[in-house]
């Protein structure tokens, strides 16, 4: 009995942290992964942190979008982004400041 309340227990953990836990979508993986993740800093900002710098601007997207495009420090003292990160396309870059936002 207590190795299947045990066995239970460990799986609805297991359940509990794949639904709270946020992966970065397929373009994010490919194109931003070496220097972003979604909650921990690397060589850039985690995704959540930009998320929360940009909350509640009203042009928050488009200026997002803009600073992907182009590159740079944004303020963040973590180093130079690179233009356009490992070559993301504009459809992908719309697509992944939503998504940042969205955090």
């Amino acid at each position: 009995m207590k190795s299947i309340f045990a066995a239970v227990a460990v799986a609805g953990l297991m359940f509990a942290g794949n639904a709270m836990a946020t992966d970065m979508p397929a373009d994010g993986k490919a194109k931003c992964a070496a220097c972003h993740k979604v909650d921990t800093k690397l060589v850039g900002p985690a995704w959540k942190d930009v998320a929360a710098k940009y909350k509640g601007q009203k042009d928050a997207e488009a200026t997002l979008i803009a600073n992907i495009t182009k590159g740079g420090k944004f303020g963040w003292n973590m180093g130079q982004m690179t233009p356009r990160g490992l070559g993301a396309n504009d459809e992908q870059i719309k697509g992944l400041a939503k998504f940042i936002l969205s955090l």
